[in-house]
């Protein structure tokens, strides 16, 4: 399909001012706020978490959650 073949008729056109008040937004929203925290982990651990490539920091997360989870009574 070309540009021409586009039917933009019902997209109205974006000023600047639209374009001014837009909110960038990546991925979900996170479901709890986040605490920024401090954490002594062996080196081989982390450099492993490291290695599954970006994102690592959010599988410690949710793997901490799992656990959480798992021994809640």
């Amino acid at each position: 399909m070309s540009e021409e073949d586009i039917d933009l008729s019902d997209c109205p056109e974006i000023t600047p001012e639209m374009f001014a008040k837009a909110v960038v937004r990546r991925g979900l929203p996170a479901k709890k706020a986040k605490a920024q925290v401090t954490l002594r982990i062996d080196s081989d651990v982390l450099e492993w978490f490291k290695s599954q490539g970006r994102g690592y920091q959010t599988q410690i997360n949710q793997l901490l959650r799992a656990y959480m989870e798992a021994h809640q009574q």
